[in-house]
């Protein structure tokens, strides 16, 4: 926890520099005091339990990882407030959950946060996109302290498969690929020559943790430029996908990559979504084919991938191209990606189960066996899976319930408990359109907080710490 803190305190002073440089006085006063008291806890908590033996166990795994997510947040929220940017600590709460689980949403109503905060929002969303604890599992060994536990919490996908004979070379290996993505998207963006040097970090940072951390209100769109949205939406989607397949990749096994199942079924479900949004546009908003198109695989590949970025803040989708795009938010990237939501992967194999159901209603006496790629999928794994969707979706029904007494329509608590679940964002409604949740009362962005969170950590990271099991001798 101490080096986790002390990561965070070391990315504030980025921030600071440039509030310092730009001359941001109520920012940089802000990172005056947060840097150094950071470091200051960080280090001291580091050295101060580095000696001992450690009970190390699953429990404590678990422990580990939500607190790592719930402490880096509160702490990241002190610069909002301490800027006076929101007013209130819950609002600064918010906005810190949502930069470290990449969710990309806000609450600042219609103020736009300086260049510093942007790029400490930013700069979240990159140390978020992986894990913060993809920094630490490389030194916790030293430490006694085994990292498959931190891992089964915090992985993003429903299974982690060590890619070399180490988890801690594993860790190393996954995250230099998500650096070379940063670096490569970075100097592509600065060859369109469309956007300044600060744009191009924060669209970096935000495509590559697919956080889609706003630089313009207006969208994507305010660039104007065809390359632009290219090497976005080729980042959300090299991001989307399981970053283990990258490992055998470079070691020459492309047969890997190509023949997997849930990369394939990904892209089967952005060209079908594509589709969809393109009849519905040319038939509904009388669109011509090649804007159609341009609109709708922006769209489908952003939301798909979890990033939440727009064209145009201010575009109306029509209700067809809603219902994929929420289709589509609830189904989410690649395990073992920096995207959320329910995975590819998992609703694959609900597909699979209810086509087994379909069989054995004809065949009741059969053996219908759950297979991916021509593999059965293990009992166990298919009972996790099925639980975890209904956890889900379940979520889901009663976020959107408790937000219900806010008086707004049902389309509005719905889409907000679906958008900040899947850490996409981006909600449905008029007040909506820029992904801001300013108008929830602090209670409720103290929840919305948690969810964003609940999301991320694969629900069950969270909910299980309401349980009494969890809590007993032999955990």
């Amino acid at each position: 926890m101490g080096t986790i803190v002390l990561i965070e305190g070391i990315a504030m002073i980025v921030p600071w520099i440039w509030a310092e440089a730009a001359s941001e006085s109520d920012s940089a006063f802000a990172f005056r005091i947060c840097v150094p008291i950071t470091l200051a806890i960080g280090l001291a908590l580091s050295l101060l339990f580095r000696s001992g033996s450690t009970d190390f166990g699953v429990r404590e795994g678990y422990i580990v990882v939500a607190a790592a997510w719930i402490i880096a947040s509160l702490i990241g929220a002190f610069p909002y407030l301490l800027s006076g940017t929101v007013d209130d600590y819950f609002s600064a709460f918010f906005e810190s959950a949502a930069g470290f689980t990449t969710t990309g949403c806000a609450c600042i109503g219609d103020d736009v946060l300086n260049h510093s905060l942007m790029l400490w929002k930013a700069l979240s969303n990159w140390l978020g996109g992986m894990g913060i604890l993809v920094f630490v599992i490389s030194i916790l060994p030293a430490l006694g302290i085994s990292g498959q536990f931190i891992v089964r919490a915090e992985t993003p996908g429903p299974v982690y498969e060590k890619t070399t004979v180490r988890i801690s070379n594993s860790a190393r290996a996954l995250y230099v690929t998500y650096a070379t993505f940063t670096v490569m998207e970075f100097l592509l963006l600065l060859l369109s020559r469309k956007m300044c040097l600060f744009d191009c970090i924060l669209l970096t940072l935000g495509t590559v943790s697919t956080g889609g951390v706003a630089v313009h209100p207006e969208g994507i769109g305010y660039y104007d430029s065809m390359f632009v949205e290219i090497v976005v939406c080729g980042f959300c989607l090299l991001s989307s996908i399981n970053f283990i397949l990258y490992y055998y990749l470079v070691r020459g096994k492309i047969g890997r990559f190509l023949h997997d199942i849930e990369v394939r079924a990904f892209f089967i479900i952005i060209a079908s979504g594509t589709v969809f949004c393109v009849l519905s546009l040319m038939l509904n908003s009388n669109m011509p084919l090649g804007e159609a198109l341009r609109e709708s695989l922006f769209q489908v590949i952003n939301i798909c991938s979890t990033s939440g970025y727009v064209r145009s803040s201010s575009f109306i989708w029509p209700t067809t191209c809603q219902f994929v795009i929420l289709a589509l938010m609830l189904i989410g990237g690649c395990s073992a990606s920096t995207a959320g939501s329910l995975k590819v992967v998992r609703f694959l194999v609900m597909l699979k189960l209810i086509g087994r159901g379909v069989i054995r209603r004809i065949h009741p006496r059969s053996v219908v066996a759950v297979k991916l790629g021509g593999e059965s999928v293990s009992a166990p794994v298919v009972s996790a899976i099925t639980v975890f969707a209904l956890t889900y979706f379940g979520l889901i029904f009663l976020s959107a319930l408790i937000l219900s007494p806010q008086g707004h329509d049902l389309e509005t608590d719905v889409t907000t408990a679906i958008a900040l679940m899947s850490n996409t964002g981006t909600a449905f409604a008029d007040h909506l359109s820029a992904s801001d949740f300013s108008f929830y009362g602090y209670g409720t962005k103290l929840y919305l907080s948690l969810l964003m969170i609940t999301g991320r950590l694969e629900l069950f990271t969270i909910i299980i710490f309401f349980t009494k099991n969890f809590w007993g001798k032999s955990r």
